[in-house]
């Protein structure tokens, strides 16, 4: 599943060829994502000017002069600017098209995805209770030790929920973790303040890292500008259950923690 840096990636890949356009049409050949697509999207969008693109979240929010179309990648999503006349493939269920000639195509094999339209996008029911921007100031390490007290939920599904911070899904809170040196076993209310305020550190190190070297390469993904990530060749922990730590050389283990699986050092982590 497409990661936040994977999104931002998207969003910063897409945007100058969006930004400014006037959008002539917009083709929907299946509404069936996760929520079907609004019959009338099209009356909506064609004709106004897209004025920016922003993400909340792995929410992507194509602003237009009146509404936003939220669009969310889902677990195979990708969208990438194709020229209009160009023939959609199976799985290309959507087309923004511009006045450019450009248009931008959603792809989504499992159709588990979203594009959405709303008058006030950060007030919609998808986003309205979410948890602060990682890369922001409202989020840290006292804030991560403030709602952790006595919780029981192991540490990572904690990091995990989008209530307590957005973005830090499966691989990057895998990361951070280990950068940290955090058993991401451990109870999160038994995890002492200057160990989280370390690892709030780490969690937005890792995922600017990550956003500058243009997302995780997943096997679905593929960045909106038609590159690739190039940070999978870095990860220390993720996806390496079985294989040796890189820093002290013990074979990492993998267990599962909240249905996903975990990848840990038993001897860098505690």
């Amino acid at each position: 599943m497409p990661e936040l840096p994977e999104v931002e990636t998207t969003r910063r890949g897409i945007t100058p060829h969006l930004q400014g356009q006037r959008v002539s049409q917009v083709i929907v050949r299946d509404r069936r994502l996760r929520w079907p697509i609004p019959e009338d999207l099209d009356v909506r969008l064609s004709g106004q000017r897209i004025v920016g693109v922003d993400r909340r979240a792995k929410y992507l929010l194509i602003n237009a002069e009146e509404g936003t179309l939220i669009s969310h990648l889902g677990m195979s999503g990708n969208l990438r600017l194709v020229d209009a006349g160009l023939a959609p493939l199976k799985h290309e269920h959507v087309d923004i098209v511009l006045e450019s000639g450009l248009a931008l195509r959603y792809t989504d094999p499992r159709r588990f995805g979203a594009m959405l339209w709303s008058l006030d996008p950060h007030n919609h029911e998808l986003l309205i209770r979410l948890g602060p921007e990682p890369l922001t100031d409202l989020f840290d390490g006292d804030r991560l030790f403030s709602l952790s007290r006595n919780k029981t939920i192991a540490v990572k599904p904690f990091i995990m929920d989008n209530a307590v911070v957005v973005g830090v899904g499966n691989i990057y809170a895998t990361e951070a973790l280990f950068a940290a040196g955090i058993d991401p076993r451990r109870e999160a209310g038994g995890i002492s303040r200057a160990r989280y305020l370390k690892l709030a550190v780490e969690i937005k190190r890792i995922l600017a890292h990550a956003i500058e070297r243009g997302g995780t390469t997943l096997r679905d993904f593929i960045g909106g500008d038609g590159q690739p990530g190039y940070f999978q060749q870095e990860l220390f922990a993720y996806g390496r259950g079985g294989e040796l730590c890189k820093l002290c050389g013990t074979t990492l283990r993998e267990v599962k923690l909240g249905q996903r699986a975990s990848v840990f050092c038993p001897r860098c982590q505690r």
